[in-house]
């Protein structure tokens, strides 16, 4: 199984420290583990999973789906209009 970033996801990790990375390094095993951790959304966002984690005292939402046999990482944020830009991000795809 390949793990894929979207541009997205990329920007966004670029700004993490060293200790959020390796937070998120042990929530993507978990996933990579058991795919269906996170929620499925439903309507616009069908087939699109969040798994909902903290870092220190902030909790972040990480959107994933399963293209084919690979795990495609989408976004990555705090709640705070999140779900807003992944729709507007998954449209623009």
């Amino acid at each position: 199984m390949k793990i894929l970033q979207s541009r997205s996801f990329e920007r966004k990790i670029k700004k993490f420290s060293k200790a959020q990375k390796l937070e998120l390094d042990e929530q993507i095993k978990l996933i990579v583990e058991d795919p269906s951790i996170g929620d499925e959304k439903k309507g616009d966002l069908r087939g699109v999973f969040v798994h909902k984690f903290k870092i220190k005292t902030i909790q972040y939402l990480l959107a994933y789906r399963s293209v084919d046999e690979n795990l495609e990482l989408i976004m990555i944020g705090p709640h705070q209009n999140y779900y807003r830009d992944l729709k507007k991000y998954i449209k623009s795809k």
